[in-house]
């Protein structure tokens, strides 16, 4: 009983570990990018911690992502959804800590019951606790701990362990939705730039590029050296010194802005950069609050164009004067009007004096040119 008594102190006074046994695990949690690194950093830093059975992890729908659980072992869905637990949870309301023992009378109630059955029997367990994370009022991710009868109910000192865990992880779990709302905004982002006429970039704040289509990176090497040059290279020429002038005079705008509302800078309006020699190369600047991606700064959107007059068939609409045709052939354009007039290859093929496979090689330079996809995407873009 004396030898009992005393393995039960030993396991009521839990201590911190070393710092080097926490210094991996904990740097592994705050510099995960994605949801897999995360939760492989949860596991870690939970053996560390309190060892388990099984441990999960529960993104809720419509939060920072789109996942429901993740577990090292096979679990039944709707563990939290089970009664007398939901009921529990309901009273609780934003716990952040909820034990399975919490919810029934008895550890005899609990044998009985068909949660016990249903998902702690199949895995031999008798224990678990849940770790429930907020954000507001809505409840984005749930961690859950299941331990075995040998193992025992987590006992206080283990619950403090826990709760001096707990603001870590909630600080790298909003930093994880943090990176995803800001990569999925990005993407959707890339997604529709890319289908943009125009040349277009995309910076940051700081004045670094997000995104430079390949039609504005043609349009910074004829900036820097001319129509001429630029068609003999294919070196990669920098963004414009004009154009990151510009924007830092937007910057300086935003600012005072943000000191004063009688301010009469107004930084949302369009700002326009001609080419010191060749005014027909312009550039347009907006600033873009990218409020949904949590970037409290705005980002630099920058449209190029071509000012020069572009050749076009006469049956073409006036709004065919658009600075991405430049790219294209005068046989290539005419392709692609026919196509925007409903035409088949074949049809094209026969109208233009041409072989289908022909026609087919023109399609493909000019989805390349354009990039485009399909026929749809080149008709809306030329309409």
């Amino acid at each position: 009983m004396i030898k009992s008594s005393n393995k039960k102190a030993v396991r009521q006074k839990p201590e911190w570990p070393a710092d080097a046994t926490w210094e991996k695990p904990l740097l592994g949690l705050h510099a995960a990018l994605n949801v897999e690194s995360f939760w492989n950093a949860i596991q870690r830093l939970l053996a560390v911690a309190v060892p388990s059975h099984l441990l999960s992890l529960a993104f809720e729908h419509d939060s920072i992502v789109s996942l429901s659980i993740s577990s090292t072992r096979p679990m039944p869905d709707g563990f939290w959804e089970a009664e007398p637990l939901a009921a529990h949870l309901a009273a609780r309301s934003r716990g952040k800590f909820v034990r399975v023992s919490d919810a029934f009378l008895s550890r005899r109630s609990l044998l009985q019951s068909s949660f016990y059955r249903r998902h702690l029997a199949p895995q031999k367990c008798l224990h678990a606790v849940g770790i429930f994370f907020f954000k507001g009022s809505r409840l984005i991710c749930v961690i859950t701990l299941l331990r075995t009868p040998k193992q025992g109910d987590l006992v206080a000192a283990e619950m403090k362990l826990l709760q001096r865990l707990y603001p870590q992880v909630e600080t790298a779990l909003r930093r994880l939705g943090l990176l995803e709302r800001e990569r999925s905004v990005r993407i959707a982002l890339e997604q529709f730039l890319s289908r943009l006429p125009l040349p277009t970039i995309l910076l940051r704040w700081n004045l670094t590029p997000v995104y430079q289509n390949r039609a504005a990176r043609d349009f910074c090497a004829v900036w820097e050296k001319g129509p001429e040059r630029s068609r003999l290279t294919n070196a990669k020429s920098p963004l414009p010194p004009e154009i990151l002038d510009r924007c830092r005079l937007l910057k300086k705008l935003w600012r005072e802005g943000q000191r004063s509302e009688a301010s009469n800078a107004n930084p949302e309006e369009e700002q326009r950069v001609h080419h010191p020699k060749w005014p027909h190369l312009r550039a347009t600047l907006h600033l873009k609050r990218l409020n949904s991606a949590g970037v409290a700064r705005p980002h630099f959107l920058v449209e190029c164009e071509e000012l020069r007059n572009v050749a076009h068939p006469p049956h073409a609409p006036s709004s065919s004067l658009l600075p991405h045709l430049v790219r294209l052939t005068a046989r290539e354009q005419e392709v692609a009007w026919r196509v925007c007039d409903g035409r088949s290859n074949q049809e094209i093929a026969d109208e233009a004096g041409l072989s289908v496979q022909m026609v087919k090689k023109h399609l493909h330079s000019i989805f390349g040119k354009l990039e485009v996809t399909s026929r749809s995407r080149l008709m809306a873009l030329m309409r």
